[in-house]
């Protein structure tokens, strides 16, 4: 039985240019389930708005980032990874593909279908479900599935938050840091709007699920309540007092996302002395301008001008050989 693999993160620009980084931010705002407003008043917003003024100073981030032989750190990381499963997985027909822009999805399935698999396995790199991401990635895999004559058995993995090698990658990329030094520990996901996981419920809002203490059948795709468990299930197997760490939101377009803004916690940290912090980013499985700009740079200036001392951050799980193992247990 032949059998395919299709991983799929994000998205990168094609070049660190203002045009690339234009058309990058352009497909992905415009996907209704990034933002979920009246498509009219998206594509006005998107097109006149955010693009043309957010495109600028986007470019500057994507040029300190960009390597002048690997590109993206995150097309770089995915690719690495790829080659790494496929070297792990030899009886796989492996491929990535990016949500926006390239390699793109349609590609990469044109690819795969050629060969007449028995079986195609879909994994979003993402760990919690978001409508915004796994969502969205089914969605395009759907729409472009439903133009093919045949189609294989398809299995598409919507989230891994809990998966034991998925936490043991990451309790290998914190052994790195002496955990007890530090004064507290963050542990920042990327944010979203608070109307995507009030969507999760159909007569409720997220506030009335206690997603901050448990997973239950109610709340079990709510994106906050699975980064509240990942935290948890690290917390415990860090040996991190619960008093010692938090979790926080970073990336917000507004102040009507998911909070504690990440930057607010950390700018406010040094007033009750706590000048030593570590910050861990479970969401993100390759580090890219979140991880090395937005935490590494922009978040450590900030908590540094707020009186704080030292802000280290873990690395992403990247392509390291755990990361590669968790993948295998995962789609098996």
């Amino acid at each position: 039985m032949s059998k395919s693999l299709l991983l799929i993160n994000l998205g990168t620009p094609d070049k660190p240019t203002y045009f690339s980084v234009f058309k990058y931010l352009r497909q992905f705002l415009m996907d209704g389930r990034v933002i979920n407003i009246n498509p009219i008043l998206r594509y006005i917003l998107v097109n006149f708005i955010i693009c043309p003024t957010r495109s600028f100073s986007s470019t500057k981030i994507y040029k300190e980032v960009w390597d002048s032989e690997t590109g993206s750190p995150l097309l770089h990381n995915t690719q690495e990874l790829t080659k790494k499963i496929k070297s792990k997985l030899p009886d796989y027909d492996v491929h990535y593909a990016m949500r926006y822009q390239n390699p793109s999805i349609e590609n990469a399935l044109d690819n795969i279908l050629s060969k007449n698999p028995d079986e195609l396995i879909i994994l979003p790199l993402f760990p919690h479900y978001a409508a915004a991401t796994t969502g969205s990635v089914y969605e395009e895999v759907s729409r472009l599935l439903s133009k093919r004559w045949v189609v294989p058995k398809i299995k598409f993995i919507n989230q891994f938050y809990d998966n034991d090698k998925f936490i043991d990658a990451w309790i290998d990329k914190a052994s790195k840091f002496e955990i007890d030094s530090y004064d507290k520990v963050i542990f920042s996901y990327h944010g979203i709007p608070n109307s995507h996981v009030d969507n999760v419920y159909q007569d409720s809002a997220c506030t009335d699920h206690n997603c901050e203490i448990a997973i239950t059948e109610n709340n079990k795709f709510c994106y906050k309540a699975t980064t509240y468990e990942t935290t948890k299930i690290l917390a415990e197997r860090l040996n991190i007092p619960e008093n010692k760490y938090i979790v926080t939101y970073q990336s917000r377009l507004t102040n009507k996302w998911l909070s504690p803004f990440t930057d607010e916690v950390l700018e406010s940290l040094p007033k009750d002395n706590k000048k030593n912090v570590l910050v861990f980013s479970p969401a993100f499985t390759a580090d890219c301008l979140e991880t090395i700009i937005e935490i590494g740079d922009e978040y450590k200036e900030l908590f540094e001008e707020s009186g704080g001392k030292n802000l280290d951050y873990v690395e992403s799980l990247n392509y390291s050989d755990l990361w590669a193992d968790a993948i295998i247990d995962i789609i098996k």
